[in-house]
């Protein structure tokens, strides 16, 4: 096959990754930086460019590893892929669906999906009204748009939560906020699922002095095997959202677990190193199944 992975770099482990094991497999592979395509419209048939190159066809399949910086672009260029029939791994309006963090658990919620108390409101006049219906403080307060613990803020008392909100409001940055779930202890678990299947899944532990558990932000992680009701959250809400291959996020409370993010590109440095699973070999063999079922 031929494959194009669209990433802004070689230098991240994901991208590095998942090019080896195309190769490996015997594949044409190559990283397209969708910040350098442009798609030209209205003439007979809509073109794909990169760096003055035509690629319209160039590819079976295309694996998106979208930066939240240029999600729309991105999705533009993904989208014009599908509609000349290329597989993807992730749709582009999936893309767009999980990176809008309200939008997603609007999705998961009506599907049955459980999530911890979510709020989201434009209204900086009724901010203790805000906080009440979440039980009162503390409350975890995120951007819209965010990832890798970016923009998630852990707001202790009604003061500090008022002047972080009040602060964003102003800003007309879109928040949520989150009932803080303190039975989970500073752990969650991330599931990687990939077409259907989770091949793999690890504990999060936060570092001393925070609250996220994202590895990015040094937190420690070991292999766990999930219980029903976690691979029942992981499966749903991936095949809810319309993913082929994603990273869920999940947390512990008394009510059993909750899901707390789905995650359209999931990093492969920390779920590979702490199971020892191939994840990017999952990847292309997934890619490869639909490819043949395409071409059938």
């Amino acid at each position: 096959m031929d494959i194009g992975l669209l990433s802004v770099s070689m230098n991240v482990y994901s991208t590095r990754r998942l090019i080896e094991e195309a190769r490996n497999a015997g594949h044409f592979v190559e990283q397209i930086d969708h910040t350098q395509c442009s798609v030209l419209l209205g003439g007979y048939k809509p073109k794909i460019v990169f760096r003055g190159e035509e690629i319209t066809h160039a590819f079976d399949a295309i694996v998106p590893r979208i930066g939240l910086k240029v999600t729309q672009h991105g999705a533009a260029i993904v989208k014009q892929f599908e509609m000349n029939g290329v597989f993807s791994t992730a749709k582009a309006l999936s893309i767009v669906r999980s990176r809008n963090k309200i939008r997603a658990m609007q999705i998961v919620s009506r599907k049955g999906i459980p999530i911890p108390k979510t709020l989201f409101s434009t209204n900086p006049d009724n901010i203790k009204e805000q906080l009440a219906h979440l039980g009162g403080p503390p409350v975890i307060i995120k951007i819209q748009e965010g990832t890798q613990g970016v923009g998630v803020i852990l707001a202790e008392s009604e003061k500090s939560a008022r002047s972080i909100m009040d602060t964003f409001y102003k800003m007309d940055t879109a928040i949520l906020l989150q009932e803080y779930i303190q039975d989970s202890n500073g752990e969650d678990i991330r599931a990687v699922v990939v077409g259907q299947k989770i091949v793999a899944s690890m504990k999060r532990t936060c570092t001393v002095g925070d609250f996220r558990s994202n590895v990015h932000r040094g937190a420690t992680t070991a292999p766990i095997t999930l219980t029903p009701k976690e691979r029942f959250i992981a499966l749903n809400a991936t095949k809810y959202l319309g993913l082929g291959v994603a990273g869920v996020d999940i947390i512990q409370s008394k009510k059993g677990p909750l899901l707390l993010e789905v995650n359209a590109s999931p990093g492969l440095q920390g779920i590979e190193a702490t199971t020892g699973v191939n994840v990017a070999r999952e990847i292309i063999e997934f890619i490869e199944k639909n490819v043949r079922t395409k071409r059938k």
